[in-house]
């Protein structure tokens, strides 16, 4: 066993092989290595695949009490300044390991399917591969320096692939608007990563955290220091997790394909903020201030995901928000104390999100041959509808998702929303009060997306509403944006959808199992997974399970889960309640939903309009005050150069001329005085 942790080091290289030996036949020898397509897609799932071997050994090893190993070397040295590189394994990273090793085989198999007749299929796979490699890199670094690179590298392959389609506008701009909110949160990041080096002399996580609580109980520096350069390093995870207010470029994301939103939303990117709040843990629980806004973030982002969902008509953008609104819980978890209760429904909600996006890919799949290849059509809900009867496994799936993610027992889901809201209140019922509601609302649009998407009759056909979404009129509740309805060729083949193929149904059947079953490792009646990931430092004490608080507890976020369903049935599966009208009713609330609490309206005007009139400002003056400096600097120059050469005429008598003035001069001067 001892070899699987001296070798730990392959997991993240074996995919990075995969992706290199792909990407230099690509630049070597372009035509031979596209030829070459499920040979290539076969090197880098068989990579991922023994990297996610290695992974469950790692997991079962620290399950059985392996002690945490640590190997580093020193990468730059001055002077007393020591920087070590390695990697480490713990419960943590174990967990993570396995996490982004399986969801990412899944979707690489999938991609196979989905991406067959795309001519990208091979440079795809090898930006999965790579991606891949980046977060598991991250998931086992043993500093915030090594995190901090590796954190880029994420950054790096999820612009590669939001825009990989880069031909399409909207995708072009998804991916630069992805890279620049990030942008913003690493900076903050890396601020806070200085802030706590110049506090504390280390990078190490445990350490740092050590030495910030001696600091601020010695009164070496201020709390208020403390809180700073904690809410700094948090600003990171605020952009990666698609937090409250840099949450805007998740929904944006969904513009490239579909296994990629999968990989995003489940295991990959918007994990790894959650992921680095976990493991700078032992500072930030040294900060309740910084704790406090971590919860009250975490509460917000929860519910405005959740209220912005009920309204997208988009599948894959209402999941993309339903993401967001679960990493809030997340993210609340984690400022309240619950670090293992975070930590449950991280890994809950990468299997059963997972699932759910990649049933939303199986339906544009099978929708194209209806709508012809227009995204927006494909995408859009209001062109659904009975495709139960035509996707059996897909739909069979995708309510086994909805189900975990409502948090209807015994679904993985429950189990873990459920802790969380328990901790919640215990910490702040306020905080409880935001999560119960947004449980409600959970469930109101995630079965509006089903019945709308599954049930009733098939609108695929209806060339009505085909044509007012390709028309300029917007019509019912949760209208998209016209500029979103990109107007290609709308000819279609067939009549009606299809089932998607087995390389995209399968993982769809393997994601169900841990979204079903997945949860019963964390039970309140014994929490195993509690007991494996306590937080770092804290010994974890045994609790006493109390049969009327869960009853309570959990039977009131069963209620209003029911209260949710119920509501989204009778509006969208009996019809017995018109959205249009309700809509009519709030027409303020409506749009605010409608328009995302216009956070991208604000954006635009105060930094794309407002920087621009800056920028213009800068230019005048750039144009009046610096050219006209170095211009009039050229001219003077040019004036003196031409006035002066008739003075150098190359004459004696001319020179000792100027002399005696020079000398008369002088002596006039100084005579007077």
């Amino acid at each position: 066993m001892e070899a699987l942790y001296t070798y730990a080091w392959l997991i993240p290289v074996l995919p990075l092989l995969g992706a290199m030996l792909v990407g230099l036949g690509l630049i070597s020898f372009n035509k031979f290595t596209n030829g070459l397509r499920q040979a290539n897609a076969v090197v880098i799932i068989s990579a991922i695949g023994a990297a996610m071997l290695m992974s469950i050994g790692l997991l079962w090893s620290q399950f059985q009490g392996h002690p945490t190993y640590l190997y580093s070397i020193d990468w730059a040295a001055a002077g007393s300044f020591h920087l070590k590189m390695g990697y480490t394994i713990d419960h943590l990273t174990a967990l993570m390991l396995v996490i982004v090793t399986t969801v990412a085989l899944l979707v690489m198999i999938y991609t196979d399917g989905y991406m067959a007749h795309d001519k990208g299929y091979v440079r795809f796979y090898a930006y999965l591969s790579l991606f891949s490699s980046s977060m598991l890199g991250l998931v086992i670094s043993p500093n915030l320096v090594q995190v901090y690179i590796f954190w880029e590298l994420v950054g790096m392959c999820s612009y590669l692939l939001i825009g990989f389609w880069f031909d399409r506008p909207a995708a072009a701009d998804a991916c630069q608007k992805a890279f620049v909110t990030n942008r913003v949160g690493d900076f903050g990041l890396l601020l806070g990563m200085l802030g706590l080096y110049w506090a504390t002399g280390t990078f190490e996580f445990g350490l740092m955290g050590e030495r910030l609580e001696q600091l601020v109980s010695s009164g070496a520096i201020s709390s208020t220091l403390a809180v700073v350069f904690a809410i700094l390093v948090f600003m990171g995870p605020v952009a990666k997790s698609a937090q409250a207010p840099l949450h805007v470029w998740l929904p944006d994301a969904m513009e490239g394909p579909t296994p990629i939103s999968a990989l995003i939303h489940a295991a990959t990117m918007v994990a790894a903020g959650v992921f680095l709040i976990a493991r700078m843990y032992p500072v930030f629980e040294h900060v309740p201030a910084a704790m406090n806004v971590i919860a009250w973030t975490g509460a917000a982002t929860a519910l405005i995901g959740a209220t912005t969902a009920i309204t997208q008509n988009d599948i894959k953008k209402g999941l993309a928000y339903s993401t967001m609104s679960q990493l809030g819980y997340m993210v609340m978890a984690m400022g309240v104390g619950a670090y293992g209760a975070g930590l449950f429904h991280l890994m809950t909600h990468a299997y059963f999100k997972a699932m759910l996006f990649l049933g939303s890919g199986s339906v544009i799949h099978g929708m194209e041959d209806v709508v012809g290849h227009n995204p927006a059509l494909a995408q859009d809900m209001r062109l659904m509808g009975g495709l139960r009867k035509y996707m059996p496994v897909t739909s069979f799936t995708f309510l086994l998702g909805t189900l975990a993610i409502c948090g209807i027992p015994p679904f993985a889901g429950f189990w873990s929303k459920d802790e969380i809201l328990s901790e919640a209140f215990a910490a702040n019922p306020a905080l409880w009060l935001v999560g119960y509601l947004t449980a409600g609302m959970t469930a109101f649009y995630m079965f509006r997306m089903y019945f709308s998407t599954f049930e009733g009759k098939f609108r695929g056909t209806d060339e009505v509403i085909k044509n007012q979404l390709l028309g300029r009129a917007n019509f019912g509740p949760g209208a998209m944006n016209v500029a979103e309805l990109a107007h290609d060729d709308h000819q279609h083949h067939a009549n009606e959808p299809h089932e998607s193929p087995w390389t995209m149904t399968l993982p769809l059947v393997m994601l169900a199992i841990p979204s079903a079953l997945i949860g019963l490792v964390g039970t309140p009646f014994h929490n195993y997974f509690g007991e494996f990931i306590h937080a770092p430092g804290a010994v974890e004490a045994a609790h006493e399970f109390d049969l009327t608080e869960f009853l309570v507890m959990g039977g009131s976020s069963v209620g209003i889960v029911l209260m949710g369903i119920t509501l989204a049935a009778m509006m969208y599966l009996q019809g017995k309640i018109s959205p249009q009208s309700i809509a009519a009713k709030i027409p303020t609330l409506y749009n605010f939903s409608l328009n995302k609490w216009y956070f991208d309206n604000v954006y635009n005007q105060v930094f794309v309009i407002g920087l621009r009139r800056v920028a213009r400002q800068v230019m005048e003056i750039d144009y009046r005050v610096v050219d006209g400096a170095v211009n009039l600097t050229g001219l003077a120059t040019l004036l003196g150069g031409e006035g002066l050469k008739y003075f150098e005429n190359g004459r004696a008598q001319f020179y000792a001329l100027i002399f005696l003035g020079a000398v008369l001069g002088m002596v006039v001067v100084f005579g007077v005085t």
